[in-house]
């Protein structure tokens, strides 16, 4: 029995530089592909610019979500938002004017509606 004990401890004491000697090995080898590999490629002067805009972009988008937001993004990125956006502040200062007016007239209903009417028309 003490025979047998003794050849088990000698065979785990054997074994374990071994095992130890593999996992150095593993090691060594998952370095030297990392290691061999270049560096990432720069982006280009385009990728870069696109980089700027996506970020400018995002940045005017603020807390939208969902569609709303790639719906912006869409046309930030084709760079329709800037059009679309002075025509949207010229149609609110027309709102706006119009609105004065009526309530100077004092307008109310039917003749109110008529007023706006004509008025954001022209």
């Amino acid at each position: 029995m003490k025979k047998l004990i003794a050849a088990l401890c000698f065979a785990f004491a054997a074994s374990s530089p071994a095992l130890a000697q593999d996992k150095a090995q593993d090691a060594e080898k998952k370095a030297a592909p990392a290691a061999g590999k270049s560096a990432k490629k720069e982006p280009t002067e385009k990728q870069k610019a696109q980089q700027a805009r996506m970020k400018a972009c995002a940045e005017k988008a603020g807390d939208r979500k969902g569609d709303d937001r790639k719906k912006f993004m869409s046309a930030c990125l084709k760079g329709e938002a800037a059009a679309a956006t002075e025509k949207k502040t010229a149609q609110q200062a027309r709102m706006k004017a119009c609105n004065k007016e009526a309530a100077e007239k004092k307008l109310k209903g039917d003749e109110r509606k008529k007023f706006m009417s004509t008025c954001l028309k022209g």
